[in-house]
């Protein structure tokens, strides 16, 4: 059987990967590559999800591609829309050939004698394993568990006698018509959740330990529909995705200089939405803002559904589940046929798979990024890794624009290897997604690469600085070592010459 060998090899199929393929299809065409996808389908995040509701967190003019508009008007897409986005712009690019269904990377080993990528691919089905090789890997898997959700220890959950579902494992045949529901949590899920399902419940209860910030923006864009009457779509794509990030940016920075007023405006916004007499510490977080990400909700809809009456809100810590539901630890009962435990994700870096320089294992949470895109001291590895203070895709793109231009680099320079050296100890004891205070967050903060101290060590979380920095510097610093094919690259390995 003929030995499997790519120029690159991309792991997962969803957002990033088809879009690191695109970026590698335009910008890179005469080289090779292959994407293994450990689902059976393509999407990533927006396959695996089915719940009631499952929409886009951030407006779909950033959330999109830059190289393929999302012209739709809707500002917040739900997820079989966003779907089927990822899948035609597969198909035009002609990514869709590339891609391995159904198998998974398990293992990869840089062989410094062959100066490639061992890769252990298992095929779900069958369990069969096999080897794949490459000249370089790109990760592209996201940063957390597809195959779990985190799940507290909630004390007594066997007594309960309803049905108990995490978001992540959504039931096809769920039918809650007529039911009482409690879904546990404050964050995006929840809140999507929870306005998507009261009009069939009986009543919907979002329970939650602490508040979130969450603020309303329209379901539809109604300027971009003005502005298609007088100008070309293209124009009006491109004027939509700059004022959008601009208004994230702005958004953001003013949350970190003005965290009072902010908290305000915010508060304010939730304030309109509700009857009079709302106890509105249920809206009242103890943080400030975008010391977790913010929750939008489009025209409302979280409001609306409580001010009908149709939802309701409680905070609170939870004593125990029984065969009703739940009591809580202020001796209140909720009563409740089904249970949602919306209880956030397990976090997981390069899809859980297992990571080693010559044999030797690497310990991911110990190594640096390097611009946000590479992990100090590995070899030929990119990883594609968005924002967690905007959105996701913004990054994505700029960082497979980056690897493109690294690859191109290194042919043009007959390099056939790289590696990122930290030679002034700019390490810190700070994960990659720095200050957030996010439960998922904290959780994972031993398992999570680090950052430094200084560039390019430290992650910017900024697009136009980004922008900058990874699509105009030159390729080529002091940071980067790279080696041609010849080059030996562990002590006592014997020099090999790549055909």
């Amino acid at each position: 059987m003929a030995h499997e060998h790519h120029s690159v090899v991309i792991i997962g199929a969803g957002l990033s990967g088809i879009g690191m393929a695109c970026h590698l299809s335009r910008q890179c065409p005469g080289k090779g590559f292959s994407i293994i996808e450990r689902r059976d389908n393509l999407g990533g995040t927006w396959d695996l999800f089915r719940y009631p509701g499952i929409r886009s967190d951030s407006d779909m003019f950033s959330f999109g591609y830059q190289f393929r508009p999302w012209n739709e008007l809707k500002v917040l897409a739900d997820g079989p829309s966003i779907c089927q986005y990822i899948s035609e712009t597969a198909e035009q690019y002609g990514i869709s050939q590339h891609i391995q269904f159904g198998y998974e990377v398990t293992a990869a080993d840089w062989s410094s004698a062959e100066q490639c990528w061992m890769l252990t691919v298992q095929a779900n089905a069958t369990g069969q394993i096999r080897t794949v090789s490459c000249d370089f890997l790109i990760s592209c898997t996201g940063y957390y568990n597809h195959r779990s959700g985190y799940l507290p220890d909630f004390p007594g959950i066997e007594q309960f006698n309803g049905q108990c579902i995490h978001p992540q494992h959504w039931p096809e045949d769920l039918d809650y018509r007529g039911k009482n529901i409690v879904v546990i949590g404050s964050g995006a899920t929840a809140v999507t959740l929870v306005p998507a399902m009261a009009e069939e419940a009986g009543h919907i209860t979002m329970l939650q330990r602490s508040p979130s910030y969450i603020f309303s923006v329209p379901g539809r864009d109604q300027l971009s529909a003005l502005l298609r009457r007088f100008l070309p779509e293209s124009w009006v794509y491109k004027l939509a995705r700059k004022r959008n990030i601009a208004v994230q940016r702005w958004m953001f920075k003013a949350a970190k200089r003005w965290p009072n007023k902010v908290r305000n405006i915010l508060l304010k916004g939730v304030r309109k939405q509700l009857p009079d007499d709302f106890d509105m510490r249920h809206f009242s977080p103890a943080y400030k803002p975008w010391d977790e990400r913010l929750c939008a909700v489009p025209d409302g809809d979280l409001f609306r559904a409580i001010s009908h009456g149709k939802a309701s809100i409680v905070t609170d810590q939870i004593d125990t589940f029984n065969p009703q539901g739940i009591r809580l630890k202020s001796g209140q009962q909720l009563d409740a046929d089904i249970i949602i435990t919306a209880t956030g994700l397990q976090l997981q870096v390069l899809g859980g798979l297992t990571l080693s320089l010559d044999g030797k294992p690497c310990l991911i949470n110990q190594q640096l990024t390097y611009k946000g895109v590479m992990m100090e001291g590995v070899p030929n590895m990119g990883w594609i890794f968005g924002y967690t203070n905007a959105s996701w895709t913004l990054k994505a793109d700029i960082a497979a624009g980056y690897l493109c231009r690294l690859l191109n680099h290194m042919d043009e320079q007959q390099q056939k290897t790289v590696v990122a050296r930290d030679t002034e100890g700019c390490a810190v004891d700070e994960s990659i997604m720095g200050a957030l205070q996010s439960g998922y967050v904290q959780r994972a903060n031993e398992v999570l690469p680090r950052q430094g101290s200084k560039l390019p060590w430290r992650l910017l979380n900024d697009y136009a600085r980004d922008s900058t920095m990874l699509l105009e510097e030159p390729v080529a610093d002091p940071y980067l070592q790279f080696a041609p094919a010849k080059a030996v690259r562990t002590e006592g390995v014997v020099e090999t010459q790549l055909s």
